[in-house]
C-alpha cells in the first residue's frame, strides 16, 4: 500500500481535520452494487422521482423489485473501509462523513457524525400524511400482500432476481411486476414511498445544511468511493476549490473531481482507508 500517492494522501491528512464525502464504492465491499464503478454490470436506469409519484404501474415496479432486493441491503454489514473511518472519527482525525450512500452503514460502523444526503432506505414515508414505518416491517406486509412470494430460495422463478442493483432492488421478470400487490399507508392509505432522494427529486435543505456545516469546520475534504457524477456530492468539491481546502480522492475508476484534487489513490476503499488508519494513528 505505499505506493507515492497513497504517502502523499497521507501526508496530506495528517494532523488535519477531514471531512469525508463517500459514495457507492464504500459499499461495494458489503455487497451493495453501485451505478457507475467497475463492477457495474451495465448501466441501469433507475427509478425517476416525478414516474414514482404519478405512475402507478412505476410504483408496482419499484416495490416489486424491492421487496426482493431488500433482504440484500438489510443483511448488508460494515466492511473495514467503514470500520476505518469510524475508528478515524473516534480519535477526532475525522470530523464528519457526509454520504451519498442509503444503507446506513457508517451508522453500523460506529460513525457518530453521518449526514445522509440521499436518506436512508431503512424507512418508509407516506406521501399524503407523512407517516413514516420501518422498511422491515413494510416487507412483512409485502409478503403477506404476495403470498405467491417467498424471500426463501424456493421462491417461485418469476421473482428471482436477475440482478442486483444498488438502490436496494433487483431487476425482475415483467409478469413478476405486473401481478405484485403493492402496501399501502397504514394511517391513510396513501402511497408509501421510501425514504431516499429519487432522481429528479432535490436534496433535502436541512440535509445540504448540515453537509456545509461539517465542512466548515475541515481542512482537508476526502472524497471515498464515489465518481463525483452527482452534484449532491460533487458540489462540496467544487466548494473545497472555492475555499482552497485540499481535496484527496479514494476511488477505482476516474471521478469528475479528479482534476481539482490534490492527491489522488486509484484503490478500493477496504483496503486504503484501514491503511490510512494504521498509518496515521
Amino acid at each position: 500500500m505505499l505506493t507515492r500517492s497513497f504517502c502523499e494522501l497521507a501526508d496530506l491528512l495528517d494532523g488535519q481535520r477531514v471531512l469525508v464525502l463517500s459514495g457507492a464504492g464504500c459499499s461495494t465491499e458489503s455487497g451493495i452494487p453501485d451505478y457507475r464503478g467497475p463492477a457495474s454490470r451495465k448501466i441501469r436506469r433507475p427509478t425517476l422521482y416525478q414516474e414514482f409519484v404519478r405512475d402507478p404501474v412505476a410504483r408496482r415496479r419499484y416495490w416489486a423489485r424491492s421487496a426482493v432486493g431488500w433482504q440484500r441491503v438489510a443483511s448488508a454489514r460494515p466492511n473495514p473501509g467503514h470500520q476505518a473511518l469510524a475508528k478515524m472519527e473516534k480519535t477526532g482525525m475525522v470530523r464528519g462523513v457526509v454520504t451519498q450512500n442509503v444503507d446506513g452503514l457508517h451508522q453500523a460502523a460506529g460513525s457518530r457524525r453521518v449526514v445522509e444526503l440521499h436518506g436512508n432506505l431503512s424507512e418508509v414515508a407516506c406521501l399524503e400524511c407523512d407517516a413514516s414505518e420501518r422498511r422491515d416491517a413494510l416487507q412483512r406486509r409485502l409478503v403477506d400482500l404476495n403470498p405467491d412470494w417467498s424471500e426463501s430460495a424456493e421462491a417461485p422463478p418469476m421473482f428471482q432476481a436477475a440482478e442486483s442493483a444498488p438502490d436496494g432492488d433487483v431487476e425482475l421478470s415483467a409478469d413478476a411486476e405486473r401481478t405484485f400487490r403493492v402496501a399501502s399507508c397504514l394511517c391513510c392509505g396513501g402511497v408509501l414511498k421510501p425514504a431516499v432522494v429519487f432522481f429528479g427529486e432535490n436534496v433535502p435543505k436541512e440535509s445540504v445544511e448540515a453537509a456545509w456545516e461539517l465542512f466548515e469546520g475541515a481542512d482537508v475534504l476526502l472524497v471515498v468511493g464515489s465518481s463525483l457524477a452527482v452534484y449532491s456530492g460533487y458540489r462540496f468539491v467544487l466548494g473545497a476549490a472555492e475555499k482552497n481546502v485540499p481535496v484527496g480522492i479514494v476511488n477505482l475508476g476516474s471521478t469528475r473531481g479528479d482534476e481539482i484534487a490534490r492527491v489522488r489513490v486509484h484503490g478500493r476503499t477496504g483496503e486504503v482507508l484501514p491503511a490510512l488508519s494504521d498509518t496515521l494513528l
